[in-house]
């Protein structure tokens, strides 16, 4: 086996933080204030417990699965993350290596790669976009990613202004100027694997967002997030106008409440993700795994539910299918993979999982992820919170 290769997603995270200046390494943990949400996501999954089998166990298994009309050989999705600095190949490369596994990748529009490179790359790529600006705004990004050709929209309603850390946030410059290349040189001089990267490229971490693009100017990941900042919050109202401008899938992204499903359901889309932006955003929000079954409940029938956050091994995947979910969509996980060894490494961590979603489900005496339900999975008393499940 090769070197390069890695066993566990918790190995590739120890790569990523060897290879990566300390900055870009602190910027991938996010995590606001407390970091309360944020451990809870990964903790909560050890508190549910599996029901194995002794007998009986089949010789195949099948993983594959459907989401938003697309067909994924196992039940896990690339989420859509923000300027990927750390790997120079960035998104593309992850979108060669889900392609590769039999999957589909989930495109920020505060990507550092254009969505046309990336749809080249995998055509099942879901483009995800904020709301920034007025309707014609958003209608003009819209647009873009229809011409790319991308499978499916995912709005992202899950994203506060939750920055501050109480272990401190890094320094991340709106432009890597000459003199922000200064401050940075005694971190990135102690990792020369990561730099040579970069100048092998030629180049150095590019900071723009281009699928934000407008009139020729790219913005900076902060220019685009001022815009942000200063937009109107969407409404119901708000979604229920992009799916009647939207005719493909349509995924509402920061779903934690029951009443909040069932709107997403009266709005008109196609699926929700149960998240809570990887406890980046409202810290003590509960863990996403814990909010999945009353959700799944109330409107798995009517639509696709999924869930992202705290996903580290395959048996995570397995216990979020058994809840509720049709899939799982990862953030850090891959991250950490791209950062260790590039495409390779994002192959790697979905490998990993896949081999560990298959031993699961051995284990659990069934032949086909569709077979996971409430019965394999054993939740301890007050696990569950139905957020917003007496509203109406």
């Amino acid at each position: 086996m090769a070197a390069s290769w890695f066993e566990t997603v918790a190995e590739a995270q120890r790569r990523a933080r060897k290879r990566l200046p300390s900055s870009v390494y602190s910027a991938l943990l996010a995590g606001s204030e407390k970091g309360v949400t944020l451990r809870d996501n990964v903790d909560a999954f050890d508190e549910i417990a599996l029901a194995p089998r002794t007998a009986g166990m089949s010789e195949k298994r099948d993983l594959a699965t459907t989401v938003l009309g697309q067909h994924i050989s196992l039940p896990v999705l690339i989420s859509p993350t923000g300027v990927q600095a750390v790997h120079p190949d960035g998104e593309v490369a992850v979108a060669r290596a889900a392609a590769a596994r039999g999957t589909a990748m989930g495109l920020s529009s505060f990507a550092s790669k254009p969505v046309e490179q990336v749809v080249a790359a995998n055509d099942k790529t879901f483009f995800q976009i904020y709301w920034i600006g007025g309707r014609d705004d958003v209608l003009r990004r819209l647009e873009r990613a229809r011409a790319a050709g991308v499978a499916g929209l995912i709005l992202t309603l899950d994203w506060s202004f939750s920055y501050g850390r109480d272990w401190g946030s890094p320094h991340i410059p709106e432009r890597l100027t000459p003199r922000e290349a200064l401050r940075f040189a005694p971190q990135t001089v102690r990792k020369p694997r990561w730099l040579l990267a970069y100048l092998r490229s030629r180049g150095l971490p590019d900071l723009t967002v281009p699928n934000m693009a407008e009139d020729g100017d790219i913005p900076t990941f902060f220019g685009a997030y001022g815009q942000w900042m200063n937009s109107p919050k969407p409404t119901w109202d708000d979604v229920r106008w992009l799916r009647d401008q939207w005719d493909g899938p349509l995924l509402v992204k920061g779903v934690i409440r029951v009443d909040e499903a069932r709107r997403a359901v009266d709005a008109g889309v196609d699926a929700i993700s149960v998240s809570n932006h990887g406890g980046n955003n409202l810290d003590g929000t509960p863990a996403t795994i814990r909010a999945l079954p009353a959700i799944a409940d109330a409107v798995g029938g009517q639509i696709e539910v999924l869930l992202d956050g705290g996903i580290r091994r395959g048996s995570d995947v397995v216990k979020a299918v058994a809840l509720g979910a049709r899939a799982v969509m990862i953030g850090r996980a891959y991250l950490w993979g791209l950062a260790a060894e590039g495409q390779a490494g994002v192959e790697n961590v979905l490998d990993i999982l896949r081999g560990s979603i298959d031993s699961t489900l051995t284990a659990l005496g069934h032949s086909s992820i569709h077979d996971l339900g409430r019965g394999d999975v054993v939740l301890p008393p007050g696990f569950q919170r139905a957020l917003g499940a007496d509203s109406r």
